[in-house]
């Protein structure tokens, strides 16, 4: 399922977006549940009614962890490199 010129309707903490891209339309309603859930957590652990700063704090929540993802793939990423070159030492002798 794609999404149409005029984009598909989601529902992020009780307000109706219609959200344009290039991906399928599952996946933009994956997107938006994820919003819509950290959007959630956040209002039932705070105190601020706010929805600008329920919205703000989940960007920050979830861009921490999209950080922090980033970072452990590059650790990852690191540790295969020095393994593929302790092997191709290793091979070479």
């Amino acid at each position: 399922m794609t999404v149409s010129k005029n984009g598909i309707k989601v529902e992020i903490f009780g307000t109706e977006y219609r959200i344009k891209g290039d991906a399928n339309a599952d996946y933009i309603k994956q997107v938006a549940g994820l919003v819509d859930e950290r959007m959630r957590q956040i209002a039932d652990a705070s105190v601020t009614g706010s929805v600008a700063k329920i919205a703000i704090l989940a960007a920050v929540n979830i861009a921490d962890e999209l950080l922090k993802e980033r970072l452990a793939r590059e650790s990852a990423m690191d540790k295969l490199s020095e393994r593929l070159k302790q092997a191709e030492e290793n091979g070479q002798e």
